[in-house]
């Protein structure tokens, strides 16, 4: 795709394509402060109450029903039903102070019986630490209004000041590490496990290597296509031109054919230059992303806008694959969405680089499609996303959030 129209500017993309977040998801929950985490675990000293009270009445009561086989069935979910109420309280109370979001997935009536049990337990044990640390703090108390009065000498002061410094400590350090259990506890019984987790990484992974694989053999037979379909025709019709220029009759003749394959020979230039930086842009390397996206908008036949702000260099693997997205999505637009200009924009946000490519087309877009399947391949091997936004009647917003770190 050659032309000479293409519009390389700097400029915030305009209102009319979309202000969407990035990737067309609302953004992360932000972490809760400091005060509302604090909130959350006093209240899961109250929370572990009634649970303490649940086992101590219910279970008592249906306790002999548990141990005969025959109503052993009917007496578990008896106990299980009212454990699930104070679990969904559980559920709301780290939802709302630690911003917690776990699947909605069905919970075995044994699993919750221990999570109640556990986290009763754990609730229990921090109150009994939080009234330690009041306790100190009325000391504490104690211990200034003493030294007001006078009534405590230096040495006093430092032995009881050093005691309550290391108390204080192990107090604070106490409530993180039973703060910290709580969360992994309701983790492991509300979200995916460890293991869970782990099995799912290496599905991803396998899933994502298999898809890699067959976009770089899709990548293969492309470029051997545009090898023999394009470069090798032009050579043997710039071969067949230079065998009758050796046989013309006349100097004329010779003249008009060696002219001929002169421009057959550029074309065939132009042609190889253009299968070579499908397969890897050397300005890449030598430019840097900037540059080689503004070798994109160069060769594209649509005007394109292009609003780049990085300020920091980026990892290799991340720069090949924003390039090829851009190249990617650039083609299919000028090939087929009709477009009258194209919106570039490359930003990082945080350790994830966004890349987001718009166009003012019929949209369509399949995302299932060959080119973008290759790129959703190609972005999943960097543990990025790629989101495809095509109604028809447009326009197509293309974007990759690829991780920097």
């Amino acid at each position: 795709m050659q032309g000479d129209s293409a519009d390389i500017t700097t400029q915030p993309l305009p209102a009319e394509f979309g202000s969407a977040q990035p990737g067309g998801e609302p953004p992360p929950t932000p972490s809760p402060a400091v005060p509302m985490r604090v909130a959350g675990v006093l209240l899961g000293c109250l929370t572990a109450l009634p649970g303490l009270l649940y086992f101590a009445v219910v279970g008592t009561l249906l306790g002999p029903l548990l141990l005969w086989p025959r109503t052993r069935r009917h007496a578990l979910i008896a106990l299980t039903a009212g454990a699930r109420r104070l679990t969904t309280l559980e559920r709301r109370r780290r939802s709302a102070f630690f911003g917690d979001r776990f699947p909605h997935r069905p919970v075995p009536d044994q699993r919750i019986l221990r999570y109640l049990a556990t986290r009763t337990y754990a609730g229990l044990v921090t109150g009994i630490v939080v009234g330690l640390l009041g306790f100190g703090i009325v000391l504490a108390g104690l211990l200034v209004a003493g030294l007001a009065r006078g009534s405590l000498d230096w040495r006093e002061l430092f032995t009881q000041g050093l005691l309550g410094g290391v108390l204080l400590f192990l107090d604070v350090q106490g409530l993180l590490s039973l703060e910290a259990f709580d969360a992994r506890l309701a983790r492991e019984y509300f979200g995916p496990s460890e293991g869970e987790l782990m099995q799912q990484r290496i599905d991803e992974l396998a899933t994502s290597r298999a898809a890699m694989l067959q976009a770089v053999d899709t990548e293969r037979r492309r470029i051997e296509r545009d090898l023999h379909d394009g470069v090798q025709q032009r050579l043997v019709a710039l071969a067949m031109l230079l065998g009758r220029a050796r046989r013309g009759r006349t100097p004329e003749q010779a003249g008009s054919l060696l002219e001929q394959a002169h421009n057959e020979s550029q074309d065939v230039l132009t042609e190889l230059r253009e299968v070579a930086w499908r397969v890897y842009p050397a300005a890449l390397d030598n430019l840097g992303l900037q540059e080689a996206l503004a070798g994109v908008s160069e060769r594209c036949s649509i005007p394109i806008r292009m609003d780049f702000t990085l300020a920091e260099p980026l990892p290799a693997s991340v720069e090949t694959a924003a390039y090829f997205v851009v190249s990617e999505s650039v083609t299919n637009a000028a090939k087929h969405s009709a477009a009258t200009e194209i919106l570039v924009s490359v930003h990082r946000h945080g350790p994830v680089l966004v890349v987001r490519i718009e166009d003012n087309g019929v949209g369509g877009a399949r995302a299932a499609g060959s080119g973008l399947t290759g790129l959703r391949s190609r972005v999943g091997a960097l543990d990025g996303r790629l989101h495809v936004h095509s109604p028809l009647g447009g326009p197509t917003t293309i974007t990759a959030e690829l991780p920097c770190a």
